[in-house]
């Protein structure tokens, strides 16, 4: 890691800068990139979206990612060797496209289940989402990229989320929302990007927390950088520590600031260590000069497929299995039937502005028909249609009207309707077009196949003046006006606009989607099309008939880019559509029904007694098929346990809130989210925080712990497990803490730490599970200091926050 930074060479650079030139460098100079300053040898620093893949700088569809998990899923793995060898993985991505910077990890917490940027964090706990962090961001920087943390802190719901006041108390902030941030800290993590919210008053890019903990709490020595379009003023920020605002080169530093330093209202040394925080970044990455010691060569993962679908498996949660319906047994099926849509189109990546072109996917259909392959047949039906808006049009039904291939034309126009610009490409949603001067217009034109005869849905996707035209013929056409301040909406997810024509089977039609490019409409055009639905009574009952003649019935549900996506909060916890009601048709007439739930984050599940198996894959990446036939078919044992807790309904959720209320968002709740909210309201979940099975059973033969720890020490606990079951498994043993009678207010019991084991078949083991001093303090807020407890405590082992085996009291004494 390029970590060993020469501050007196960086403080001789910084004299030769004139005050301009340093303020020249704290706004980026494109969307992407920062200033470059030749006169001192810093090269631009290039940065780029995350977690899931690196996406680069641009939204090109032929310009293909490596797809990891999502977030959720990475929370789900509990295992902090397979998280860091993503983070290489990560790292290796960066390299190849030319990356400094990868905006990763997201350490917000999953607060609300109705989150809809669930799938894009860890955890609903601090320690395991903080752990779950640091050991992705130890990955990426050993390379000599750059992680960030973001986004700091309390933007845990979309709602508002440019402009919502969240009122959270300072003991809460220290104890729950900051502890994942400090953990990143603590890991050497080199960015920390701050919020578009506010907190308790104050805009997060000109939050005090910026400099009070931040960097002189924590000492923090890297980057604060601000949220794309989160600077809004140019002093406040930058009185309050942030150091680089984010995109350029235009924002109010790079109109005001100078004048406010040459004004005395920002001291010119709070510039001065802004700009050393940007040249020791640069340092870091290799991009300053002569003196940099340059990026370490990136160690190539030798095998990245092989590596994310190890991680599928490893993040997928068994919460159940009746009978030990799983893992299947290949040479005893002759007919497997394969239900649902997301078996063939698998939900691989949230939606919003994280998302990557994958290199491949491997779907859960094609995984479990390769496993199958000679040895059983597979059907595959899509049940009832999701009732969606129309896709993007792609490669698979359309072509170029110009050149033939598989694909569509992109064209620029300007003001006469003249071409200035035409290229060739694969997807109808366009999102960066290649501009170039006089451009007017973009048009998406392709040639469909209409292949089902009936009644298409058509689309056009933006905002400003758009047309829609089949053949010539206008079908759509209007002004539709931005609204919207949310730039992932704006710019990547705009709302469509549909109708309705009847194509026939066999005669290709032309589609052309116009889009006027004027201010303040976003980047974004797409051009969409759905073929006719089938009966949804019948297409239920061919998939009903089909699980009951089968060997096995693999049900696959999940949510959708409409129901699960940055920029909007969800509703609600439904699966949507007929999804409910084909699991449960397809579980009456088949008892060895699977249902693998293809989700970001929770969801209801009200059948979940009534099948057989019960498997949660998150979003599970590009290798979601190969990993899922491995756990289904028992080549692997599922190996993720749940990050978050999951209600039976919405309505037993303790803590739901998204929306404002006059712009407030009060976390009322204080201390007690998760599992912690859970056990304060004496209710029950579907599945504890922790829950998740393998293919063997386990028994929890002793707790031992020091009978005296000393306040400020860090101890061990020896938790003894047996595996009683038939097969060799992996155990992730956890432990938690409870203070009775304790003088503050404390959660009534609250995650510690884990360790995961292994053993065969009657074998034992011994799962060291080290906690650290910080799961035993709490934030004075009267005294403004961490304080420790002295006296008793509970020590609890077990398999989920819902599921203890054993306990042992723990003294807490004066430190020496």
């Amino acid at each position: 890691m390029n970590d060993d930074v020469d501050d007196d060479m960086i403080d001789r650079l910084i004299d030769k800068l004139s005050p301009a030139q340093k303020v020249r460098l704290l706004t980026g100079a494109t969307t992407w990139r920062t200033a470059a300053e030749p006169d001192i040898g810093l090269r631009q620093i290039v940065l780029s979206d995350g977690p899931a893949g690196v996406r680069g700088e641009g939204w090109d569809e032929r310009l293909t990612s490596t797809l990891l998990p999502s977030a959720s899923a990475l929370g789900a793995l509990w295992d902090e060797e397979l998280l860091t060898d993503l983070g290489r993985l990560l790292a290796t991505e960066a390299v190849r496209k030319g990356v400094d910077v990868v905006l990763a990890p997201t350490l917000n917490l999953h607060r609300s289940p109705l989150g809809g940027r669930h799938f894009e964090c860890f955890s609903e706990d601090p320690e395991l989402a903080g752990r779950t962090g640091a050991a992705l961001i130890r990955g990426v920087q050993a390379h000599g990229i750059a992680a960030t943390a973001k986004h700091f802190v309390a933007n845990d719901s979309e709602t508002d989320r440019l402009t919502v006041d969240v009122r959270v108390g300072e003991r809460v902030l220290r104890e729950v929302y900051l502890a994942p941030f400090e953990a990143a800290v603590e890991a050497g993590v080199w960015l920390v990007m701050a919020a578009y919210n506010s907190v308790n008053g104050t805009t997060m890019t000109a939050s005090r927390l910026l400099g009070d903990v931040l960097k002189d709490a924590w000492g923090f020595d890297g980057v604060a950088v601000s949220d794309w379009a989160a600077v809004r003023t140019a002093e406040e920020p930058a009185r309050a520590a942030l150091d680089l605002a984010m995109p350029g080169p235009h924002s109010p530093w790079a109109e005001s600031l100078a004048d406010a330093v040459a004004g005395g209202r920002v001291p010119e040394k709070s510039v001065d260590d802004k700009v050393r925080r940007l040249l020791r970044l640069a340092h870091r990455v290799g991009a300053l000069g002569p003196g940099s010691p340059g990026r370490p060569p990136a160690t190539p993962v030798r095998d990245p497929r092989t590596l994310l679908r190890r991680a599928v498996a490893a993040g997928c949660v068994l919460v159940r299995n009746a009978d030990e319906v799983l893992p299947l047994d290949p040479a005893a099926l002759s007919t497997v039937a394969v239900i649902g849509a997301h078996a063939a189109t698998p939900r691989v990546q949230g939606g919003g502005s994280a998302g990557v072109h994958p290199s491949g996917v491997v779907t859960p259909l094609d995984g479990i028909r390769t496993r199958l392959r000679g040895r059983a047949r597979v059907l595959h039906l899509p049940g009832p249609s999701l009732g969606l808006p129309p896709a993007p049009v792609d490669a698979d039904r359309c072509t170029d009207p110009r050149s033939g291939a598989p694909g569509v034309l992109v064209r620029l126009l300007d003001e006469q309707g003249r071409e200035l610009h035409a290229e060739h490409r694969l997807s109808g949603r366009q999102l960066e077009p290649t501009l170039v001067p006089g451009a007017h217009t973009v048009e998406i034109s392709a040639l469909l196949r209409p292949g089902n005869a009936g009644e298409w849905t058509l689309g056009v996707g933006g905002f400003g003046r758009m047309t829609l035209s089949l053949d010539e013929r206008v079908l759509l056409q209007g002004d539709f006006p931005c609204r919207i301040d949310d730039p992932a909406v704006v710019h990547v997810t705009p709302p469509l606009h549909t109708v309705r024509a009847t194509l026939l089977s066999k005669r290709p039609v032309r589609l052309v989607a116009r889009r006027e490019l004027a201010d303040g409409t976003g980047r974004a055009t797409v051009l969409a099309a759905a073929p006719p639905e089938e009966d949804p009574q019948a297409a239920l009952a061919t998939a009903v008939d089909a699980a009951r003649k089968a060997d096995a019935a693999v049900v696959f549900v999940g949510t959708t880019e409409h129901s699960e996506t940055e920029g909007h909060d969800r509703t609600g916890l439904s699966l949507g559509g007929r999804q409910d009601e084909l699991v449960r048709a397809v579980a009456a007439a088949n008892p060895r029904t699977i249902v693998v739930v293809n989700s970001g984050g929770p969801v209801e599940l009200p059948w979940r007694e009534e099948v057989g198996a019960l498997l949660l894959t998150w979003f599970p990446g590009q290798e979601a098929g190969g990993g899922i036939a491995d756990v289904l078919f028992g080549r692997v044992e599922p190996g993720g346990r749940l990050p978050t807790t999951w209600a039976a309904s919405l309505a037993d959720a303790p803590v739901t809130d998204t929306r404002p209320a006059g712009g407030r968002l009060d976390y009322a709740e204080g201390l007690h989210i998760g599992y912690r909210a859970w056990l304060r309201s004496g209710r029950t979940p579907a599945y504890w925080f922790g829950h998740g099975l393998g293919y063997t059973t386990w028994e929890y033969e002793s707790v031992d712990a020091p009978a005296r720890v000393p306040a400020g020490s860090p101890f061990t606990v020896r938790v003894g497990v047996r595996n009683t079951g038939p097969r060799p498994g992996r155990e992730v043993v956890q432990v938690y803490l409870a203070r009775p009678d304790s003088a503050v207010e404390r959660p009534e019991r609250w995650f510690a730490g884990y360790a995961a084991v292994r053993a065969e078949p009657g074998g034992t083991a011994t799962a060291e599970v080290v906690v650290p001093a910080r799961a035993l303090r709490y934030w004075s807020q009267a005294d403004g200091v961490w304080r420790t407890e002295t006296g008793t405590y509970r020590l609890m082992a077990g398999r989920s926050a819902g599921d203890l085996r054993g306990e042992t009291p723990l003294t807490v004494t004066e430190a020496p």
